[in-house]
This record gives structure tokens, sequence and C-alpha cells, in this order.
């Protein structure tokens, strides 16, 4: 089964600590992943910024709503407990809690005012309802939208670097290989190949800043419904073979065929194969040809800072 949404959460968290006990938060999590039987791949899938589990950060935000409604305190960091309210609503509540419920308490109703939360819930008036019924964390509300920002992003990097001419193409291709890290300028470690007696090879670059490899570059600058075919990896791996080399990207602004792909999986070469979604993505990644438009902050607690021993 799918993680749940957070709201569906929210009972059997306070379940989990109704028994007036105080417990840590990590206790909470491995209670109600039992009680879901969510399975260790389930637990481990990851937010889109890969820098949360999907699973813990919508029990973060099931504890923080049913704290924010007065049925649940925060004892300290990362620590949890029931309150007189929270044991009421469990004997008297409905089956399943949402944040519409909750929304009978005035200070959840204070909470869900606060323009900062009101900017990321995705409850609050005038948003539209998430897909298949789910409703996001703020967080993943947030990471859901960066990422659509990036898709459309992508999509317009792509449509542009097709409209380049061949001679940017390949220096632009040799920009992104430095903005990621191999070799260390221009000069030293990245070259473009001129189209006399190139052999099959549009660039060269270092592999690593000291200059100890070099890896061979092929740049197709193609309509997207033009495919790269086998014929094309065999053409490249004759060009590594005239240099005596077995280290080459193929970077594209079109895509693979299944052929190509297989042609490139070799046990003699070692081939990349970067397509146009790819490539696009990159050069937002290493902020090749995008500028940042804007920057937000998400800010967390400093417990530290509130430690008075």
């Amino acid at each position: 089964m799918a993680v749940p949404d957070f709201q569906t959460f929210l009972r059997p968290v306070l379940e989990t600590i109704s028994d007036g006990q105080v417990y840590k938060v990590h206790s909470v999590r491995e209670s109600v992943a039992a009680r879901f039987k969510l399975s260790p791949a389930e637990l481990e899938e990851m937010l889109p910024s890969g820098k949360q589990t999907r699973f813990n950060n919508r029990i973060a935000w099931a504890v923080t709503f049913l704290a924010a409604a007065k049925l649940a305190d925060r004892k300290g960091r990362g620590i949890v407990a029931i309150t007189d309210r929270g044991r009421k609503e469990l004997k008297s509540g409905p089956q399943r809690f949402t944040v519409t419920y909750l929304m009978k308490y005035p200070e959840f109703q204070d909470f869900r005012r606060s323009k900062d939360v009101a900017e990321t819930d995705p409850g609050a008036p005038g948003k539209s309802p998430t897909p298949n019924g789910q409703d996001l964390t703020p967080q993943e509300l947030l990471e859901s939208a960066h990422q659509t920002l990036t898709n459309a992003l992508a999509v317009e990097v792509l449509e542009k670097t097709r409209s380049t001419t061949p001679e940017f193409f390949e220096h632009l291709v040799v920009n992104l290989l430095l903005r990621m890290g191999y070799g260390s300028s221009h000069e030293n470690a990245g070259k473009i190949v001129g189209k006399s007696g190139d052999e099959g090879i549009d660039g060269i670059i270092s592999e690593d800043r000291l200059g100890l490899d070099a890896i061979y570059i092929q740049a197709k600058r193609w309509k997207a419904e033009v495919a790269v075919t086998r014929k094309e990896i065999d053409e490249f791996k004759g060009a590594l073979d005239s240099k005596g080399a077995s280290k080459g990207v193929f970077i594209t602004t079109s895509r693979f065929n299944d052929a190509a792909r297989k042609a490139a999986d070799s046990k003699h070469y070692r081939i990349v194969l970067i397509d146009g979604d790819r490539l696009a993505r990159l050069m937002i990644q290493h902020n090749v040809g995008v500028a940042i438009s804007e920057t937000f902050e998400v800010k967390r607690l400093d417990s530290d800072f509130f430690d008075e021993e």
C-alpha cells in the first residue's frame, strides 16, 4: 500500500499515545508503521528533496496538527503526550480526524490563520484539493510546487537548447561538465574539437582537476522526434578506439532508442548516455542557462538555543 496521507495518521498517532505516557516521536512512528503494515520500501520512500522520508514527514505533521488543536502536548524535543482534550476526542470523536474537523477548536483556527501556515497549509481557505483526495503536508506542498516549477523549466530549457547552433551546443556541453566538477577550467580541462577532422568527437574534458584522464564527448543537437540509434553509438565507439580511449559521454537533446542503450552497455567501454530531459535537469541543477528567480528559507526551531542547562 502507499503511505497514507497525514490526515489518516491523526487518530492512529493519538491512539498510540492514549495511555498517558510520554512518548518519543520515533516510537510513535514505529507503532504506526506496524499498525499500517508498511513495507521497508514504503518507509524508505523519500520526498522529492531527498532530505526526509515521506512517512516521517507525515507523522511529524500529524503530531504538529494534533498539538495545534491541543489534543497532544509537546513535552520537549521529539517528545509528545496526549492531553485531556485528546482523550475525550478518542472517546467521542470520529474514526478519522481531518483538518476540517480540528477547525472546531479556536487554537487550531489561530494556527491555521497565521500567515506562514496559511500560505503552505494544503487545507487553507482557497487551496485546491490535492490529487486523489490525499492531503499533502505543508513541506510536501512546497516540494510539490518546486517540482512542478522545475518540470516546466526543464521543458523550456530543452526547447531553447534545441534552438541553438551546433557550435553553441558543443560549448554548452563542456560548460555543463565543468560545472559538474570535471577538470578545472576551459584552458586546461575542456576543449571543443573543430568540425574538420574531429573523427566523431565533439569535445574533450579532463576526468579530474589534475587532468589525469580524458573523457571524450559526442553532442547531438537533434529534434525530439529523432532518436539516437545503435549506429551513432557504434560510430562513437569507433571514435574512442581511434583515440585509444574507453570513456565517453554521449549527450543529445533528443532520446536514445533501446538498441542504442544496449549498445552503450558494454564491458569494454564506459559510455554515459544523457538524453534531452536529463540534460535539461542537469543544466538546472548546475545553473547552466538558468538564473535564480526566488529564494525561500524554511527554518526550524533551534532547541539548543533554548537549552537552559
